[in-house]
């Protein structure tokens, strides 16, 4: 499907509130996967990330919420803890269960309705609906998704949700052989433009014929903005069906940053709150350690499918608020 329910144990839940233009993706894993993350952005909003440094207690993860909202939509997690809560799932404790869901936020407050967030029930109902099929464009955390801000609104185009697979077959000489799946999706919110090659696909642009205003040559022609959007923020879920650890899981989430490098420029600016997960399904490796050259060929692959997942998420993007999109520019 070249979706990142393409990993066995992925599903992927979305909602949104059309005329808010805001909404929630749960990539769900009930039973639990190995999970990392990698902060790059400087004005993230998350919850839980801190639970995924590989010191700390808990290895797995039931969900990662991927929210609109800015800080307020850190709410809709809630949701997605309640329905993990009621069906059983969670991180075993002396009391009970206790779901573990990590969520970071996209500032979309800058279209449709200022004051729509999304709140626990959305992220319930998104978590009702998941199954193997991923909506692309203006689809859950990409219904207020937007990019190319170097101008404020005057300038952005209309962006959203994406989603990319592939697959690894690796024969190391004199021993194991190894088949898995690497899957993406990026919500894209970026303050840069967005390239396929040297080629600006969707980004900053005049509205009115469409033309790329190209942001990097800006700033190399000294063309400082007078009041750039500082509501921006790209987030990326990478999962695979490898056994890692937790350490490997960051060092995964690490590694498929460079997508985001690759496709988005200007990227990690002090306007954009950039995360990335990263998802096991295959459990903890039954040693301490996966292959480095195994691991080194995944986050390579992660790189390349969150790439395309941010491409996606601009080429299926519908206009929406007031602005273009890269299939109707003008």
């Amino acid at each position: 499907m070249n979706s990142i329910t393409d990993v066995p144990g992925i599903r992927v839940g979305q909602a949104q509130h059309e005329e808010g233009m805001t909404g929630v993706t749960v990539i769900l894993v009930p039973e639990g996967a190995v999970a990392g993350v990698d902060v790059r952005g400087a004005a993230p909003g998350t919850r839980e990330t801190d639970l995924l440094n590989p010191a700390n207690l808990v290895e797995k993860v039931n969900a990662i919420a991927l929210c609109g909202g800015s800080a307020f939509g850190l709410a809709a997690a809630q949701g997605v803890v309640n329905y993990l809560q009621e069906r059983g799932y969670g991180f075993e404790t002396p009391f009970g269960k206790v779901p573990i869901v990590p969520a970071a936020v996209i500032y979309d407050l800058g279209l449709g309705e200022h004051d729509a967030y999304p709140d626990p029930l959305m992220g319930y109902l998104a978590c009702s609906v998941a199954d193997k099929t991923v909506m692309e464009g203006n689809f859950g955390a990409g219904a207020g998704a937007s990019i190319g801000k170097v101008l404020g609104n005057d300038s952005a185009m209309k962006s959203g949700e994406g989603t990319a697979s592939t697959t690894l077959n690796l024969v190391l000489p004199n021993g194991p052989s190894y088949s898995y799946t690497v899957g993406a999706l990026a919500v894209t919110n970026a303050f840069g433009d967005v390239y396929d090659g040297d080629r600006i696909i969707a980004g900053a642009c005049r509205h009115s014929d469409g033309e790329f205003l190209n942001t990097m040559q800006m700033f190399r022609d000294g063309l400082v903005p007078l009041a750039p959007s500082n509501g921006n923020t790209t987030l990326g879920v990478v999962a695979t069906d490898a056994p890692l650890t937790k350490a490997q899981a960051c060092r995964l989430a690490m590694m498929a940053q460079d997508g985001l490098a690759r496709a988005i420029q200007p990227v990690h600016t002090m306007f954009d709150g950039d995360v990335v997960f990263a998802l096991s399904t295959g459990g903890l490796p039954p040693t301490a350690e996966t292959n480095p050259l195994l691991l080194t060929l995944l986050g390579s692959l992660a790189a390349d499918v969150l790439c395309k997942a941010i491409q996606r998420s601009v080429t299926e993007a519908r206009p929406a608020g007031g602005l273009p999109a890269a299939r109707h520019k003008n």
